[in-house]
């Protein structure tokens, strides 16, 4: 009786170091999605979006693109915007979809979009 107990909290302590291990994971994937949205948003991108647009996280101060911190677009306004343009805005047709969900991930969560939307 007490080995089939130690076998069963031994086999939960298991799964618990498991899950940890993969929200650990999802979370550094996450981290890393984020920062190369933050790379092609101030950098790669082709134009570079800080040209335009303010970003108080990217310490920008774009004066042609409206102000993304007061706008707080989410994740799906931000990907049409990339990939069939807005007003002035060109499309950005050379960006893979991993960049696209990267850039779209980091303005949405940088502006606080993304805790609007979820809000909703």
């Amino acid at each position: 009786m007490r080995l089939r107990r130690f076998v069963i909290m031994a086999l939960w302590g298991l799964a618990g170091v498991q899950a940890s291990a993969l929200a650990q994971g999802a979370a550094e994937a996450g981290q890393a999605e984020f920062d190369l949205g933050k790379q092609l948003f101030t950098k790669s991108a082709k134009p570079a979006c800080a040209l335009c647009h303010t970003l108080r996280d990217a310490q920008s101060e774009g004066a042609v693109g409206p102000v993304l911190d007061e706008i707080k677009p989410d994740a799906e306004r931000v990907k049409r915007a990339l990939r069939n343009g807005l007003g002035n805005m060109p499309a950005f047709p050379h960006l893979s979809e991993t960049e696209l969900a990267a850039l779209a991930r980091y303005v949405s969560q940088a502006s606080g979009g993304a805790a609007a939307a979820a809000a909703k």
